[in-house]
């Protein structure tokens, strides 16, 4: 049985046209802070990104905050993270997430978040972990996404047409309860993945 310490959340560097979004980032921040679970994220003090770092560091929890170099500017750095990786790349800043992370979460966000979190569906897929992955489905955002999912297995591009593994939250209290039981179905060995495959994919 495994236990969940540190949630990577992958979300807008902008705060969207719903005041939703902004309350669901500060919501779960606060969440995360009060069950002592470690904020893994991208290190932006803007939107979403902003808010939900804003709301773990007020009430007193713990960031990790990783950014590549050519990004500290153009996404404003987050100056109160417990701690701070400087990547190389997008490639590298990915697969540090992945690696501090038990469980990612995806909030409302852009393309850089949809990758983010198809890149994760798809390394579960080719069985590389089994780290729950969970899309918070607030306002119902990501319904265009979780349908398009649906036409690649109805439509044969899922492998036996199977469902893609991951979870599906539609209030911010949902999140952590879905979280943690499905982690708990998983032993410490498969939680922490396969890092040196993923890393080379």
């Amino acid at each position: 049985m495994s236990k969940i310490k540190r949630i990577c959340v992958y979300c807008g560097s902008g705060s969207g046209n719903s005041p939703a979004y902004t309350a669901a980032a500060r919501q779960f921040g606060e969440i995360l802070a009060r069950n002592g679970i470690r904020l893994i994220y991208g290190c932006g003090s803007t939107g979403l990104m902003g808010t939900i770092a804003h709301a773990v560091h007020d009430h007193g929890g713990e960031i990790t905050g990783i950014i590549p170099e050519f990004l500290r500017s153009q996404e404003r750095l987050f100056g109160d993270a417990d701690e701070v990786i400087v990547t190389a790349d997008m490639h590298e800043r990915k697969w540090l997430m992945f690696e501090h992370a038990d469980a990612f979460v995806a909030l409302p966000g852009g393309i850089g978040t949809v990758e983010e979190l198809v890149e994760q569906l798809t390394w579960a897929q080719l069985g590389r972990h089994k780290k729950p992955i969970l899309v918070a489905n607030i306002a119902g955002y990501w319904d265009p996404m979780i349908t398009m999912f649906e036409h690649l297995r109805e439509t044969g591009f899922l492998p036996n047409g199977r469902r893609l593994a991951y979870l599906v939250a539609d209030t911010v209290e949902a999140i952590l309860p879905a979280l943690n039981a499905a982690v708990a179905q998983i032993d410490e060995r498969e939680l922490e993945g396969e890092t040196e495959r993923v890393q080379r994919m």
